[in-house]
């Protein structure tokens, strides 16, 4: 699957701002800081309820680099495990290096930009504007409504069922 690019800027914001620290206490090594934010988007990948098992999550914050292993039921959840992890900000790369019991073909991705619509993408991609629902369905529970896409998030674009 290769590694992909994300815009570090866009995206869910999971960790960062992080707890008020306690008087005294010494202030978190950033490899304290990057397991805490690997463990935030581990959490974030279960609440998306994707199927995937045995999920493990490496941040290394210096990089903006998050490596993904575990098992996913499909491609699709491969894939939404991907954006998952890159569609959060502070992330620049995601190499997910999870296995997939039933594989399938792999989709193409759209980094989105100002002014796109699914409709749009699915013009450009699939030749039909009509076939929208494709895109966001692909893109569901990240996505809960197909006007609430943003410049910089980043998209799966499944092949269209014959």
């Amino acid at each position: 699957m290769g590694l992909f690019s994300f815009i570090k800027e866009a995206g869910e914001k999971l960790f960062g701002g992080g707890a008020a620290q306690a008087a005294g206490a010494a202030a978190p090594t950033q490899a304290e800081l990057d397991a805490r934010a690997g463990k935030a988007i581990e959490a974030y990948i279960a609440t998306q309820n994707l199927g995937v098992s045995g999920v493990q999550v490496a941040f290394a914050g210096s990089e903006g680099k998050v490596t993904v292993t575990g098992t996913a039921p499909t491609q699709a959840a491969k894939e939404k495990v991907t954006l998952c992890c890159g569609n959060v900000a502070s992330v620049t790369s995601v190499d997910n290096q999870m296995s997939v019991t039933n594989p399938e073909p792999e989709a193409q991705y759209h980094d989105v930009v100002r002014g796109d619509t699914l409709s749009a993408i699915a013009k450009k991609f699939y030749g039909d504007a009509n076939k929208y629902p494709a895109i966001f369905e692909a893109n569901k529970p990240m996505l809960t409504h197909p006007d609430k896409i943003y410049p910089g998030q980043k998209l799966r674009i499944p092949p269209l069922a014959k």
